[in-house]
């Protein structure tokens, strides 16, 4: 058997991801929004990598599987960033903001 397909250290990428973990709980602590998205963001892109990589074992695969992971990830982002403008503005006749109008919440209750 190669080492090409030897198993990972599984224990030691879960210790890296409890690291990452930590990092993500300890960050927002210094009230840094720009800096507390950037690395949020960027930690979950590397523990989604790691997880779908060795404990996935997407590493061991071929490269269509990748290719077919990053498609679906684009076409999710396309699906999101396609309806966010329309969910998001809520100005408009037909639009009630129930948060800004006081009036809509109490008619609720």
């Amino acid at each position: 058997m190669s080492d090409a397909y030897a198993h990972p250290n599984y224990v030691k990428i879960w210790y890296w991801l409890l690291g990452l973990l930590a990092l993500s709980v300890v960050g927002p602590m210094l009230e840094i929004p720009t800096l507390t998205i950037i690395t949020a963001f960027g930690i979950a892109i590397v523990k989604s990598y790691l997880v779908a990589a060795y404990f996935m074992h997407l590493k061991f695969e071929k490269k269509i599987i990748w290719f077919l992971l990053i498609l679906s990830i684009c076409l999710l982002g396309v699906f999101f960033f396609g309806t966010a403008p329309d969910l998001m503005m809520t100005d408009g006749d037909q639009w009630i903001d129930c948060i800004a109008d006081k009036s809509c919440v109490e008619q609720r209750l």
